[in-house]
């Protein structure tokens, strides 16, 4: 008597593979992230437009990190909670 083959598990892998890919791209710690890449002049008033909309009292929006990058770039990442309390 012969064992039974087992079941194809490509349908599986792709699902686990696809679930790990989402959780990879959300942060662990709640807060929402935007990268920007803009000349330094677009670059403060994208900082600016984000802290108007949503204040950093509500939000806990803040600058996380920013560099400048040759041809006056500046490249920074906001991060802010997705609600207000």
């Amino acid at each position: 008597m012969r064992t039974p083959a087992r079941p194809p598990l490509d349908g599986l892998k792709k699902r686990l593979d696809q679930s790990r890919a989402e959780r990879s791209r959300m942060p662990r710690d709640g807060f929402l992230r935007e990268t920007f890449v803009l000349p330094r002049s677009d670059a403060r008033l994208k900082a600016k437009e984000w802290f108007e909309r949503f204040p950093k009292q509500a939000y806990w929006t803040e600058i996380e990190s920013w560099f400048e990058r040759p041809g006056d770039l500046i490249e920074f990442t906001i991060r802010r909670l997705p609600v207000a309390d």
